[in-house]
């Protein structure tokens, strides 16, 4: 049977290759040869309308979709740009002649975007929505494979330009740009420096719809573009908006964000800023480098920030923090320097949770190795003094008294210079505030254990003078034997000479200072100093003159204030003897007096009632 087959074939094909015109097959017979025939409409009856046409959201249709693939390059213009075509291998094109739906070309653009195959990515998008579906229509992207598509012609060095052509594709096709496709444009923008650009389109995100809206990464290239170019204020304010939203700043931006506003001396938007951040969860963590931490705190205190200057000590504690839990751990000590100019601040502001925060971390650093030092004990006592809590710096007194008392020279506790702010603190509201000290001091010398600080007595005597409160300073100087028990030192005498110069009781005060010579109490430049002012205050200037002698055969320098104030008075009293005196003794101590004209103007105008004519 198979062989009878074969043998008809054969002599068929054979008889059609010698007989070819004879050879028809059944349906070219006109007898079998059926045509289509138009029916026939009644003339009276108008031809209805088709239906709308069911295509919408490609603008492929203006091609011929029918052979939407030409096989020449003579077809109609392309709403593509010509330049993001490229040619791809033959493995591309026959991946592109499939019939790939939106999802399946969402996963294979996956796949290929895991192996950078950017190009291809470009390629196959360009052929695909110029195919058709499965039902024979254009093929319609949506926007998460436009994101693809911005992708790899970003990953392929395309610039913010060709990007924004490519978002404009979109509207073609009835896709809306999302917050990811504007990112992408961003992204290229950030690498090009275009920051102008970059803020004009993130206002136009900000204007847009919801699924457009800027997110943490939008704000985050922008940012860092604006505070890259110096444009301080417009990064404050997309800053601003970035917190507001509930987003979070990246360390990078925050730390460029700070040494932009310590460069620009924007402080107390930096404040701003960080107090809003430490407010928020997500990023109270945010805290600038060790190093930048000491150029911060420098900063705000050579700018009387107290806020910042806390700030900046409670990033410091941060880091010490870190480093203590670190394995292994890494040991930040604050300088002791710094510190003190932190206390300083403090008393200039009246800022006592800046003091405190000092202090803290003063003793974080030091970690019990070693005693604060002298001088930062009394910049606290400064401190306390100026923000009013007398108990507090005589605690604080107390307590330097203990751990330095024997190292500490009697200058380093003078009522004259170092403890010049208690004192005034002490005779601010008068005699109310002096009587308050002294009990609370008379009180602690019973107390167990008790306390009893020459150093403090003195205090209180000099805010007596500086009241002139003859009375209670005499007082005061006698109990420091007689209730306290304890030794006047020369501080003492010399707050007690100030009370009697000061109510030009010269021969006293001059009495003062022989009764503490024939103690043995050495004097020091101080009671020469006081001595020469309480005989300038009687007018005076020979006297005055023979107690600088003597001060300079002590051995003591005297000061270019001292020697002023007696060169004017002998001025003034007519004794240019006494003042060429003053002018060879300072020209051996090299110090350069200058000249008195403009004083001397004020001192000789005549006042008088009547009106200059």
């Amino acid at each position: 049977m198979h062989s009878k087959m074969a043998m008809l074939t054969k002599s068929r094909s054979l008889f059609k290759t010698l007989n070819p015109n004879t050879l028809k097959s059944i349906s070219t017979f006109s007898l079998l040869n059926q045509e289509a025939q138009l029916a026939e409409q009644p003339p009276s009856q108008s031809p209805s309308p088709l239906p709308p046409n069911p295509s919408s959201g490609s603008p492929m249709y203006n091609e011929n979709w029918r052979s939407p693939i030409p096989n020449n390059g003579t077809g109609n213009q392309s709403i593509i740009p010509s330049g993001y075509f490229y040619q791809s291998p033959a493995a591309l094109m026959q991946a592109a002649a499939q019939k790939k739906d939106a999802n399946s070309l969402l996963n294979l653009f996956a796949d290929w975007v895991t192996a950078k195959r950017w190009r291809d990515i470009k390629h196959l998008f360009e052929l695909w929505i110029k195919s058709l579906d499965v039902n024979g229509k254009p093929n319609k992207p949506n926007v998460q494979l436009f994101n693809h598509y911005l992708r790899a012609h970003f990953s392929d060095g395309a610039t913010a330009a060709d990007l924004l052509d490519v978002v404009s594709l979109m509207e073609g096709f009835a896709v809306e740009p999302n917050t990811a496709s504007f990112n992408l444009v961003l992204k290229a923008m950030h690498q090009a420096r275009e920051y102008e650009a970059a803020e004009k389109l993130i206002e136009r995100m900000l204007q847009s719809g919801k699924e457009s809206q800027p997110d943490e990464e939008s704000y985050v290239l922008v940012i860092s573009m604006l505070l890259s170019q110096g444009q301080i204020d417009t990064a404050l304010k997309y800053i601003d908006l970035t917190l507001k939203s509930g987003y979070m700043l990246s360390t990078k931006v925050f730390v460029d964000c700070v040494q932009s506003c310590v460069d620009k001396k924007r402080l107390d938007s930096l404040v701003t800023i960080i107090e809003k951040c430490k407010a928020m969860d997500q990023n109270k963590a945010l805290s600038p480098s060790w190093n930048l931490c000491n150029n911060l705190a420098d900063v705000a205190i050579q700018n009387d920030n107290s806020k910042l200057a806390f700030l900046a000590l409670g990033f410091m504690a941060r880091w010490i923090q870190l480093g203590e839990n670190g394995r292994p751990p890494f040991f930040h000590s604050v300088d002791e320097g710094l510190v003190v100019s932190a206390i300083a601040t403090a008393a200039r502001t009246y800022d006592s949770t800046l003091l405190d925060a000092s202090w803290a971390i003063l003793k974080r650093s030091l970690r019990e190795r070693k005693p604060p030092n002298p001088e930062t004990y009394l910049a606290k006592i400064n401190a306390q003094a100026s923000l009013g809590s007398l108990q507090n710096a005589f605690s604080t007194l107390n307590e330097l008294e203990k751990t330095h008392g024997s190292s500490a020279g009697e200058d380093l506790l003078s009522p004259f210079t170092s403890l010049y702010p208690l004192v005034v603190a002490c005779s601010k509201q008068g005699f109310e505030t002096l009587d308050l000290v002294y009990f609370q001091l008379e009180n602690l010398s019973r107390a167990d254990p008790p306390y009893k600080s020459v150093a403090a007595l003195n205090c209180v005597i000099l805010g007596c003078a500086n009241i002139w409160d003859l009375d209670r300073a005499y007082q005061t100087f006698e109990a420091i034997s007689s209730t306290f028990g304890l030794d006047p030192n020369i501080h003492s005498y010399n707050a007690l000479m100030s009370a009697f110069a000061k109510l030009r009781k010269t021969f006293e005060a001059t009495r003062v200072f022989e009764h503490l010579c024939s103690l043995g109490v050495k004097p020091n430049a101080m009671s020469y100093s006081l001595l020469v002012d309480a005989h300038l205050i009687n007018r005076d200037p020979k006297s005055a003159l023979s107690v600088l002698n003597a001060m300079v055969e002590a051995g003591f320098e005297p000061s270019k204030d001292t020697l002023k104030k007696i060169k004017r008075r002998c001025d003034r009293e007519m004794d240019f003897d006494s003042s060429n005196q003053v002018i060879s003794l300072a020209k051996q101590s090299k110090i350069f007096l200058g000249s008195d004209n403009r004083r001397n103007i004020l001192f000789n105008l005549e006042y008088g009632t009547e009106y200059a004519s």
